[in-house]
């Protein structure tokens, strides 16, 4: 035998083929094996649906169908070779199965034949709604489809780089499209997704194979958040207060944060609803008013909002903050403090200087015992009086 294995690769002239009477019918036909320069047949008895597969897998033509006996496919030529082969189902070509000659035990009656899929053709996905931004929660409605009825057991959807299906659907034997669907969508689906079919065989509708995987899809996932809101002013306002006139901030928070994302303010008063809206160029923004009065009143809500080039995404609004405006307290008033301070600065001096002033008046005009004495004498020469 001039056959040449390195490996399991085989480097000559193949020792297998199927022969059909049909033309262009490559994949399917009696099991004919090379011996020499000699071709032959091999027998129906003990061949299975393992062997069939060897045969299928060396001759690159997909996965087994049937088994259906090789007269059906015309005429035999030459002898039958080999009888009762064993294959486990995993060898690369049918030589390197378990066999035996024939020895005249079996004649073409018992010729074995292989029906085989033939090389199974890349599925195709597409996505219905040809959007491919989501929101947490949302379902995603893929497309997968055969190029030509294959007998398909099931399609099933797979991400990237995990090894199990996320879906997989039944189908009729002669249904070549089916839609999957993705569920309940989370942020770890977010990724790419292929699909890929399985075929049946005809003996007992067993699955018999898989074809590639088709192309590419991949899908964003955003998870947006209820913002939170609150706002900053003087201590003094007290709180749900800003002073008029004052300035006071508002500020909007959430994560996480997309490319396109804004954030939007939204004040709601008895006469209308005013708007305000900053780039979300951080997690939390900062809407500044700098003079607090009356039409800055009402319930203060924030929303983040995320445009991609096909959707526009809106969290729910946050819980409303209401903000009333207080006129300026005038005890507190700062011009009131220093006339108060002032006027009672002038009142205690006032008092210092009366106090001084009575003290020294009181020691001028109050005359000692020896002035009282001789004003005494004077007055009355004929008495001299002593005051103690």
């Amino acid at each position: 035998m001039s056959r040449i294995l390195l490996g399991l690769v085989m480097l000559d002239d193949p020792i297998t083929r199927l022969v059909n009477e049909k033309p262009g019918e490559r994949c399917s036909g009696r099991v004919e094996v090379r011996h020499g320069h000699q071709w032959g047949t091999v027998c129906r008895r003990g061949w299975d649906l393992e062997d069939a597969a060897v045969v299928c897998r060396e001759l690159d033509c997909g996965f087994v169908l049937d088994i259906p006996g090789g007269a059906r496919f015309g005429r035999p030529g030459g002898e039958v070779l080999w009888r009762n082969v064993k294959c486990t189902g995993d060898e690369f070509a049918l030589d390197l199965c378990e066999r035996f000659p024939n020895d005249d035990v079996c004649t073409h009656n018992e010729d074995a034949g292989v029906e085989c899929t033939g090389k199974l053709l890349t599925p195709t996905l597409s996505i219905q709604s040809h959007l491919y931004t989501f929101s947490a929660g949302e379902s995603v409605h893929f497309k997968c489809t055969a190029p030509y009825w294959q007998s398909v057991v099931d399609f099933q959807l797979y991400k990237r780089g995990v090894d199990i299906p996320l879906v997989t659907k039944r189908v009729d034997p002669r249904q070549m499209t089916v839609d999957l669907v993705l569920s309940d969508l989370e942020i770890t689906h977010q990724g790419s997704y292929s699909c890929l079919y399985r075929t049946r065989n005809k003996l007992g509708n067993t699955p018999s194979g898989y074809s590639s995987h088709s192309n590419f899809i991949n899908i964003t996932v955003l998870e947006i958040h209820t913002p939170q809101i609150w706002y900053n002013t003087s201590p003094e306002a007290g709180l749900g207060w800003v002073t008029r006139s004052h300035s006071f901030n508002v500020t909007c928070f959430t994560e996480p944060q997309y490319p396109g994302g804004s954030f939007q303010l939204r004040l709601i008063r008895p006469n209308g609803t005013v708007r305000h809206s900053l780039p979300a160029l951080a997690p939390s923004v900062t809407f500044t008013f700098p003079n607090a009065q009356s039409n800055n009143e009402g319930y203060y809500c924030c929303l983040y909002k995320v445009q991609t080039g096909e959707r526009t995404f809106t969290s729910r609004e946050s819980q409303p903050l209401p903000i009333s405006i207080r006129e300026v307290d005038p005890v507190m008033s700062p011009v009131v403090i220093s006339l108060l301070v002032s006027g009672l600065t002038f009142v205690l001096a006032t008092c210092a200087i009366l106090i001084v002033a009575k003290v020294y008046c009181n020691r001028v005009s109050k005359p000692t015992g020896l002035e009282r004495e001789s004003r005494t004498c004077v007055d009355n020469t004929y008495i001299a009086l002593t005051i103690k």
